[in-house]
């Protein structure tokens, strides 16, 4: 009988055994859940940090009667507009370093010719990526009423191809060489989404006005000024010496500088 009981209480254990190992090999019915990490006040901080591109309101247009600009509603009249052509030769860099330390906006018009190189496309980016927007001035700054229309059409639409390819972004003002325009020229630019312009006055192509400080006084003191001027000025050595002398000169005359950003048109 004593055999008996051992032999079936034998037989049990080695049953349970069994039946607990093959509990232990089941996968189990379904994945266990994810554990949620709540967010953090520093997330939060850090989406809130992301930069979003500021839109600026429009505060002047452009009057193609004089070319120069007139302020829309309550914006500050007295104010100029800074442009340089025939950038990036030898000074522009120098010149935007310049008006980035004085706080002064501009607009950089470009040719084809400067930026057909590596090293001109350096200078170039590093102009754009100091602030300052850039603008078509033409390939080989040739007069556009001496070109056909296939000739016109490539001076413009290299420097805008050039220079969306180094800065991500197509210019949105021209100038013609010379102020010399088309009407296929115009319709062209328009098509392009550039705002054409000209200028009110400038003189450092002029002989006289080759040298630091005689650029610098007649470009402030000429009875040529008015509010909303538009200013010519070139990638030249005596421009880029008298130009500290030339922005702070109108700051003295109480003159403001217009930002490219807030011109209409361009927005």
């Amino acid at each position: 009988m004593k055999k008996q009981l051992i032999y079936i209480m034998a037989i049990m254990i080695f049953l349970l055994v069994g039946c607990a190992e093959d509990n232990a090999n089941e996968t189990p019915d379904k994945e266990p859940e994810e554990e949620i990490i709540p967010e953090t006040d520093e997330q939060e901080e850090d989406e809130a940090e992301i930069p979003v591109e500021e839109i600026k309101e429009p505060l002047y247009e452009l009057n193609e009667a004089t070319w120069g600009f007139q302020p829309i509603d309550d914006a500050n009249a007295k104010v100029v507009l800074l442009t340089f052509d025939d950038a990036p030769d030898k000074h522009a860099l120098d010149m935007a370093k310049t008006l980035k330390e004085l706080d002064a906006p501009a607009i950089f018009f470009v040719n084809g010719h400067f930026i057909d190189s590596d090293e001109g496309k350096a200078v170039l980016k590093e102009i754009h990526d100091l602030g300052f927007p850039i603008g078509n001035h033409t390939k080989t700054h040739a007069d556009l009423q001496h070109l056909t229309e296939d000739e016109q059409k490539e001076e413009i639409l290299f420097v805008s191809d050039t220079v969306e390819e180094v800065i991500g972004e197509r210019p949105k003002f021209f100038r013609a060489p010379f102020g010399q325009n088309t009407d296929y020229s115009k319709a062209l630019v328009k098509e392009e989404g550039m705002l054409l312009m000209n200028w009110s006055y400038g003189y450092d192509w002029v002989k006289e006005y080759i040298d630091a400080a005689a650029i610098a006084d007649i470009m402030v003191n000429t009875e040529l000024l008015q509010d909303g001027a538009n200013l010519l000025m070139h990638d030249r050595e005596w421009t880029a010496d008298g130009l500290k002398d030339i922005v702070e000169g109108f700051r003295e005359k109480d003159y403001g500088f217009i930002d490219p950003a807030t011109i209409k048109g361009v927005e």
